[in-house]
């Protein structure tokens, strides 16, 4: 698979996909307008790295930015050449596992958003399901088991130069204040590899959710269930924490997580309103709030 991941029209298409997104640089200062320059004169030595297995990742740079309910989310920028490496195989491994995703399943993937989710959450709504089990993964991408998904990426993946290079991206190490700090769980955001890894994690949640019969959507770490009763919500909750916690070693944050009705909870931005017929999507009182604190925010500056 690594050959395929280094073919010319797989880093074509790759080097593409890092400059449009431009994004900041990583511990290494370059910028993305360097990149193609760099490549070029560096390919060689990079391609003989990478298939034998020597290719050394840089540490992350460690960035952090508020979250709009308040905290900060950490992110870890990778070298825009770590990026361009990411990107390749993400696209590769995406032909491999994302065909096998659950059709509820909207984030990260291609011709998928998070509207197309919503829109699911409404039907479930409309069919009677109105009650929401809303349940929220603490600090998922800072706690996903390196183990675990090494050995889910194994059953699929038989190129052992390849699996080597991905938990060494995993195990690159994060850089703060000048200092490196080693990484021992999590898949840092940040990298266009991790959004593909964190939904191969959470595959198998979604079989499990699939396997008992449960009406759910999930977009990333943010997922509902939608069942008929307050009190069959609550099983919901108590059998899936456990399922998380014991089966995936995550976290569930217990503060964050409700059995409710749907029109009181938010789902990606959205909500939704209490007729029983035809309920509508809306934006969630949350997400009205904080656009009117920006505006403020923006017009109080001139």
């Amino acid at each position: 698979m690594m050959e395929q991941i280094l073919s010319r029209p797989n880093l074509l298409k790759a080097i593409k996909r890092v400059e449009k997104n431009k994004g900041s640089h990583g511990i290494d200062q370059m910028p993305t307008t360097d990149l193609r320059v760099y490549v070029m004169e560096n390919w060689h030595t990079m391609r003989e790295q990478l298939l034998s297995g020597t290719y050394q990742p840089q540490p992350v740079r460690r960035v952090e930015i508020p979250k709009p309910n308040g905290g900060v989310r950490k992110l870890g920028i990778p070298t825009v050449t770590d990026r361009l490496i990411q990107q390749a195989i993400a696209q590769q491994l995406t032909l491999v596992f994302d065909p096998t995703f659950s059709e509820f399943s909207y984030g990260f993937r291609p011709n998928r958003r998070a509207h197309t989710a919503v829109k699911q959450a409404r039907a479930y709504i409309e069919e009677g399901y109105r009650w929401v089990v809303d349940m929220d993964l603490e600090k998922f991408f800072d706690k996903v088991h390196h183990d675990r998904l090494m050995a889910r990426l194994a059953t699929r993946i038989k190129d052992k130069v390849l699996l080597h290079l991905i938990r060494q991206f995993l195990q690159a190490g994060v850089m703060e204040n000048g200092l490196v700090s080693p990484m021992t769980e999590g898949t840092p955001q940040g990298g266009p590899l991790s959004p593909l890894l964190s939904n191969i994690v959470l595959d198998e949640l979604d079989k499990e959710l699939e396997k008992r019969g449960h009406k759910f959507v999930r977009y990333a770490d943010d997922f509902h269930i939608y069942v008929k009763s307050s009190r069959a919500g609550e099983r919901v909750m108590e059998s899936i924490t456990t399922f998380i916690e014991k089966k995936l070693r995550l976290k569930v944050n217990r503060e964050k997580s409700a059995v409710d009705r749907p029109w009181k909870r938010k789902l990606l931005g959205f909500s939704f309103t209490w007729n029983k017929k035809q309920p509508k999507i809306r934006l969630a009182e949350e997400t009205i709030k904080r656009f009117k604190a920006r505006i403020r925010q923006l017009t109080s500056r001139k």
